[in-house]
């Protein structure tokens, strides 16, 4: 064979090796269960057994082993996985850690997750995405709590199979009755959950006993080994048989001839001539031509990346759902779901975030928490907040409507994330249960008057001044010098005051953070309806949270709310502290007061920063007269479409 021919034949056998890599299916699979169980150890086994050690990763991981190792003079495979220097020196796994290998028959993305309840977040995000979960158990120490934990969020968040790895079993003696005393026992425990199926499998993964060859020392068992398993079992059907859903991620515009829809599809089948919906619009179509990166097909399936083109031009944007016109999702403003809460700081109802699902965002807020969940007993128990780690079953209120499925029949149109608008962190994994419908019989009242002629006879622009500041600040001084001045002018105003709400509309609410977060949103609501009569409203509220006096801001137009903050340092609140309140809060007379052990969270970007030290408070309020003069809102907003005052 000559040098041509053997070149060509070198390169026409890597192209058929990379077409068979190519047309493999995947499997994304978790380890989970308690800590020191042996989860980076049996990655680390599976990886050396396949051989995708490469000789400089061998020779760094005997260097490592002698440096961190816990297991003497042998290699620690759990070093592969463990990457963290953090990890390394605790042994234990903190963060997710990816890994990818594959075989003769499927490849496979590995996710290894930490076993201390404090990191049960991290474990929540790698259950996320995974078809298959394997969860280990010492053989030593049977059923753990963490153990528990995991099979439950496995369950929750709709994996279907699961591997019980009974692992160390070497150190029981390779016994035969302690394997089938756990495997019994956490098939009694699970019986309440939706495992499709539940592979008890006895291995050791420091020495490979039934984890990529079948152990001699082990006769008894006549089951697979892990990677069998893994190599075998049946994944994808489910969103196969499910109608079919397409979240558009982008609308592809390369020309003025071609008009496509990009995404993922999530679950079910597609084929050129269906008749499709979107789901927020009920606007219907039919498919012209389905785009993938090798060129048109005729038909595609759940989990395929291609580019759908319709007959019709119908209005398509980012976030919208395709789905077919024969088996609608929900649409819905209000929903219940499971919560899994990700953050340190907790959550409390009437906060508001950003909800990711599939590709659309909205604002969500959680107007009732129905109960937590205890995930060592499965009771539900009462809680006015969700903290870090937790797991709620919670009703939510959406800023628009939303197309989606229960999360028990598609994982994908059924999941959301929250996200703080302040950080952009994400802070909560949420799994929809069914739509909330409002009453039918509810609707708007269509009003003769509305704000836009009640504010031109009033011959004013509705506003919100809302001040915000320590107590002793002076921002109920200076508020009402505000709305005096105002009042000699003619102007139409009213003052809700923090100490006085809370004789009346909110005399019902503590100080605790959920209390405060609900205070604000009341006053919220109250001051929208202030707004709509026309009216100059200010508010003097200690308002320590950014995300309630956001909330309160989007209740009303973007120019009819003014964050006024009036900025005294706290030292300067304490000299003139007539109540004693905050030598009281010191001496701990007085809970969950705020600048001494409750928060204050400062504007960012107020519209006016007053400062109050030294001066006479006539002064400082003549500030916002002025800003209110020069930002035309003592003019009718007639006035101001005509040009005058200007």
């Amino acid at each position: 064979m000559s040098d041509t021919e053997t070149i060509t034949a070198s390169a026409e056998t890597v192209t058929d090796y990379i077409l068979a890599q190519e047309e493999k299916d995947q499997l994304r699979f978790l380890t989970c269960g308690s800590v020191d169980d042996g989860k980076s150890t049996l990655i680390g086994r599976l990886l050396f057994d396949t051989k995708l050690i490469f000789e400089d990763q061998l020779a760094a991981l005997e260097k490592d082993s002698r440096r961190h190792g816990t297991v003497g003079e042998e290699m620690d495979l759990a070093l592969l996985v463990d990457g963290l220097e953090a990890e390394r020196e605790q042994g234990i796994t903190i963060d997710v850690a990816y890994r990818f290998f594959a075989t003769d028959k499927r490849k496979f993305i590995v996710a290894d997750t930490p076993g201390h309840e404090q990191y049960t977040r991290n474990m929540a995000t790698g259950a996320s995405t995974a078809d298959l979960a394997v969860l280990l158990v010492d053989a030593r120490h049977g059923l753990m709590v963490q153990t528990r934990r995991h099979a439950y969020i496995a369950s929750l968040l709709g994996i279907r199979h699961v591997v019980l790895a009974i692992n160390k079993i070497d150190l029981v003696d390779f016994s035969q009755e302690r394997f089938e005393e756990i495997r019994q026992e956490f098939a009694a425990f699970a019986t309440g959950f939706d495992f499709e199926t539940l592979e008890a499998i006895p291995m050791s993964a420091r020495y490979g006993d039934n984890v990529t060859i079948r152990s001699e020392k082990m006769d008894w068992f006549e089951g697979p080994t892990l990677l069998e398993h893994l190599e075998t079992v049946q994944i994808g059907i489910h969103e196969l048989n499910q109608p079919f859903r397409f979240p558009v991620q982008w609308v592809n515009r390369p020309n003025l001839d071609f008009r496509g829809y990009s995404g993922t599809i999530a679950a079910g089948t597609v084929s050129i001539g269906d008749e499709l919906v979107v789901a927020a619009s009920g606007k219907t179509s039919k498919v012209q031509e389905i785009v993938t990166p090798v060129g048109n097909q005729p038909s595609a399936a759940a989990g395929e990346a291609v580019t759908i083109t319709l007959e019709d031009e119908i209005d398509i944007s980012r976030g919208d759902l395709l789905a077919t016109s024969g088996s609608r999702p929900d649409v819905a403003d209000q929903m219940a779901a499971h919560l899994i809460w990700m953050n340190d700081a907790p959550l409390f109802p009437g906060r508001s975030y950003l909800m990711k699902i599939g590709t659309k965002t909205v604002t969500a807020t959680v107007t009732e928490i129905k109960h937590k969940i205890n995930v060592n007993t499965f009771e539900q128990v009462a809680g006015k907040q969700i903290d870090l780690n937790e797991i709620a079953f919670c009703n939510l209120s959406l800023s628009a409507p939303v197309a989606f499925d229960p999360y028990e029949a598609n994982r994908t149109t059924g999941s959301f994330i929250l996200i703080d608008r302040l950080t952009n962190a994400t802070v909560g994994a949420g799994m929809v249960w069914f739509a909330l419908r409002r009453a039918t019989n509810i609707h708007w009242q269509a009003m003769h008057v509305d704000k836009q002629a009640r504010a031109t006879n009033l011959g004013q622009r509705p506003a919100v001044l809302w001040f915000t500041g320590l107590s002793g600040s002076g921002k109920s001084t200076i508020a009402s010098i505000v709305e005096r001045k105002l009042h000699l002018e003619g102007r139409h105003t009213y003052t809700l005051d923090g100490d006085n709400v809370r004789h009346g509309l909110n005399r019902d609410l503590g100080f605790a953070d959920v209390d405060r977060v609900e205070n604000i949103r009341r006053v919220g609501e109250v001051s929208k309806l202030f707004v709509d009569a026309g009216l100059i409203t200010l508010v003097s509220f200690i308002s320590p949270f950014r995300a309630e006096r956001d909330l309160a801001r989007e209740m009303v137009g973007s120019d009819e709310f003014i964050e006024i903050f009036v900025d005294t340092p706290i030292e300067e609140c304490k000299k003139r502290d007539p109540k004693g309140l905050y030598a009281k809060a010191e001496a701990g007379e007085i809970k969950n007061f705020t600048g001494i052990d409750s928060p204050y969270e400062a504007p960012v970007n107020p519209e006016l920063r007053l400062s109050n030290v030294g001066r006479d408070p006539e002064e400082v309020a003549e500030e916002v007269i002025e800003y209110l003069r020069a930002n035309n809102y003592l003019v009718p907003p007639a006035s101001i479409a005509d040009g005058a005052g200007i």
